[in-house]
């Protein structure tokens, strides 16, 4: 399967740790502005329904471009969904 992704150039943080209710930590968009005014080139996002909802993911690629187009917007790439605490 041929992919079109590049290596990324620059350091990626693991956004659960930082979650929370108030911004810059409150949606994925605030998230990763705030990830790219720090340097960052990737982030880890967890799935959690409040940042990356799964299930929707699974069943819309418009969902999925909208999250790649927030992301990008910001300045960050996705490197990584975490599952784990799932």
């Amino acid at each position: 399967m041929a992919t079109n992704q590049q290596p990324i150039k620059g350091p990626a943080i693991f956004l659960a740790q930082f979650m929370g209710k108030e911004a810059p930590f409150d949606t994925l968009e605030n998230m990763a502005k705030w990830a790219a005014s720090l340097g960052y080139k990737g982030i880890q996002v967890p799935t959690d329904p409040s940042l990356f909802d799964l299930e929707k993911a699974a069943e819309s690629q418009e969902y999925c471009d909208n999250i790649a187009k927030i992301c990008k917007d910001a300045g960050v790439e996705i490197t990584e969904l975490s599952t784990h605490l799932q």
